[in-house]
Parts: C-alpha cells; structure tokens; sequence
C-alpha cells in the first residue's frame, strides 16, 4: 500500500502542477483554450486529492459518488470551452 499512497499523492501533486502552469500561462497570454484546460485540470487535481482521500485516508467511507462527480465536472468544463471557443 505504500507505493500506491506515493503514486496517489503523485497524480494529485501533478494535475495541481499542469492546473497552475496552464491558469499563468492564461493570465500571460488570454488565450481562452488555456483557462477552460486549467480549470479542467484543477477539477482533476480535486478529483485526485478525493481518490487519495478515500483510499488513502478514510477507506471506511466511499466517496467514488464524489469523484464521479468532479472527474465528469472537470471534463463538461472543458467541454463546453471547447464549444464556446469554436463559436
């Protein structure tokens, strides 16, 4: 269990990572494409930390409710940036 405590805090350090350098990356240059896939990525960091947290932290509770919610959250935001750029 050790290594995958590791690879858990690993996915969750680098989807915050890719979120922070695509939002300044977005701050220096508007292009929009860049805040709906930073804001993706922060909706997939979110989503990260809850999988650490539900089988890392407290396994005695399910939370996958809480992370389908914010992995298909984090998608739809790209998603519909994705569409409101194509316009």
């Amino acid at each position: 269990m050790g290594v995958a405590r590791l690879v858990y805090a690993l996915c969750a350090l680098t989807s915050t990572a890719c979120c922070v350098l695509l939002l300044r990356a977005f701050v220096r240059q508007h292009a929009r494409l860049l805040l709906w896939s930073g804001l993706c990525f922060g909706g997939l960091a979110l989503n990260n930390a809850l999988l650490f947290v539900d089988l890392v932290v407290i396994p005695q509770y399910d939370l996958s409710l809480w992370r389908g919610l914010t992995s298909v959250g984090a998608f739809l935001v790209l998603l519909f940036g994705l569409v409101w750029d194509t316009e």
